[in-house]
């Protein structure tokens, strides 16, 4: 059985920077490369928003408009991790961020939607204040 693991979230300042981690356990040798990964964010009373999100081969990315130009989304498949480069933080950033992913082709189209993806991280907090 695989699990994710999110990391890397805190409080920071607006303006600030975090990098999130998400690292995969138990994902079988040589199949990481192979999975679509995206990056959600979820606020108190609001839906999980991807905000994030590359096909598995890298050729397709995806960046909600509210943070296109500051997130960043990578990943180093010999690490079987996924990052979020997160700059210019703003109060409204403050969320639960979770990392996701999909061993199976995630299309363009879609990749943007929670319901396609099947393995989920645990979440961590990102907190900015004004």
């Amino acid at each position: 059985m695989s699990s994710w693991q999110a990391s890397g979230g805190g409080l920071v300042q607006a303006g600030d920077s975090l990098r999130l981690s998400c690292a995969a356990s138990g994902v079988p040798g040589g199949t990481f490369s192979r999975y679509g990964l995206g990056w959600f964010r979820q606020a108190p009373g609001k839906e999980r928003e991807c905000v994030a999100a590359t096909s598995r081969s890298g050729g397709s990315l995806y960046y909600a408009d509210s943070v296109k130009n500051r997130f960043s989304i990578s990943r180093d498949n010999a690490k079987k991790t996924v990052y979020l480069q997160m700059n210019s933080l703003e109060p409204e950033d403050t969320a639960v961020y979770f990392c996701a992913a999909k061993d199976q082709i995630l299309s363009a189209g879609v990749m943007s939607l929670a319901n396609q993806y099947y393995h989920w991280g645990q979440g961590t907090l990102v907190t900015v204040s004004s």
